[in-house]
């Protein structure tokens, strides 16, 4: 045993410093994280109906754009209207009012023009004669200018004014049908609040309302439209339109279908039900917790089953349903995608499930 001292005493003290460290190396193991993961799937919808009503392309708002005292509405809800017909109307009496303003000081500006006109012309004939110095011309000169700049602002003031008076109906910019009404007679109106709401007929859409992963049916899906109240009614159509965020109660998103030549018994409002044409094969998606972004760029951590490593890899995507993100390349059916705690993995890092099974 003191042999052992005496020996280990003459080693230089760095080797005693080396050795201890690789000791403690081989004392620590290494760390096995655990992780959430999912193995990764084309999804796909086969013979999906959904329930909705038939709705205008184009509805428009149509609101006072002065205050006032709601006085007229000529239509209901339901109403056929023609371009430029009359809608409602306000109290113009305030409007009236400021327009025969406007016209007084229209007929004073043209007034004051007129008679400076004819003393800037006596002026200068008596500046020829030599009864009138050069200082009076420029003056009667200078009175003229302003009487000529007074006249075009009384004219555009009762322009303005004119126009504020036609402010007081508001008229239908199109064919249309009154959807809604938002205001009552004898009801105070502010300037922009909706009064009368008018959609044009021609143009119709089926709306439906479809689970959040809406991403499913991409624009241009094909749909058989039928009338629920009779089915043998039927027309074509496709997807326009969906939804970028999904309603936070009922998680669905809405989708908007472009019908082709509906037929009239598609009237606005009408029940109907959405069948898809074909399946739809969908691009693999990841939820939005599995994406790392370095550089800008989007990768995952695909797990290695037989080794039970991770290893980034970098990946393109679309568009997002909700929580989850298309992959439309980078991994492949059957890969196990870590889906949460991914910036706290590193390449080639040991894992192993949280529900224990290693792989």
């Amino acid at each position: 045993m003191n042999r052992r001292i005496s020996w280990l005493a003459c080693l230089p003290l760095s080797l005693l410093v080396l050795a201890g460290c690789e000791e403690k190396k081989e004392a620590v193991a290494e760390v096995v994280r655990p992780v959430l993961s999912q193995v990764v799937m084309p999804q796909r919808v086969v013979g999906v109906t959904f329930a909705g009503t038939i709705q205008p392309k184009v509805q428009t708002a149509l609101g006072f754009r002065v205050i006032g005292l709601m006085v007229a509405r000529d239509v209901d809800t339901g109403d056929t209207v023609k371009r430029g017909q009359t809608l409602a109307a306000i109290d113009p009496t305030t409007l009236q009012l400021a327009v025969g303003s406007a016209r007084a000081d229209l007929t004073s500006a043209e007034a004051t023009l007129a008679n400076a006109v004819a003393v800037e012309e006596r002026t200068r004939a008596l500046f020829k004669t030599g009864t009138q110095t050069q200082a009076a011309v420029e003056s009667v000169e200078q009175a003229t200018a302003a009487a000529q700049s007074a006249l075009v602002q009384a004219r555009t003031a009762l322009s303005k004014a004119e126009e504020q008076l036609s402010y007081a109906r508001i008229t239908a910019e199109f064919d249309g049908v009154v959807t809604a009404t938002g205001a009552e007679v004898g009801q105070v109106v502010s300037a922009g609040e909706t009064v009368v709401t008018v959609a044009r007929p021609d143009d119709r859409d089926a709306v439906v309302d479809v689970p959040d992963s809406s991403a499913l049916l991409p624009v241009g899906t094909a749909f058989t439209v039928s009338l629920q109240i009779n089915p043998a009614i039927t027309v074509t159509g496709k997807v326009r339109e969906i939804a970028p965020a999904a309603d936070a109660a009922t998680r669905t998103r809405r989708v908007k279908i472009a019908l082709d030549n509906p037929p009239a018994a598609f009237r606005l409002g009408t029940t109907i039900t959405a069948t898809l044409d074909a399946a739809v094969t969908e691009k693999i998606s990841v939820p939005e917790s599995a994406i790392l972004l370095r550089d800008g760029k989007p990768f995952v951590w695909v797990v290695d089953e037989t080794k039970a490593t991770v290893s980034a890899l970098e990946i393109s995507t679309d568009t997002t349903s909700g929580t989850f993100v298309v992959v439309t390349s980078g991994i492949e059916p059957g890969m196990r995608v870590v889906t949460a705690g991914v910036h706290r993995l590193k390449e080639g890092q040991k894992v192993i499930f949280a529900d224990g099974d290693r792989s």
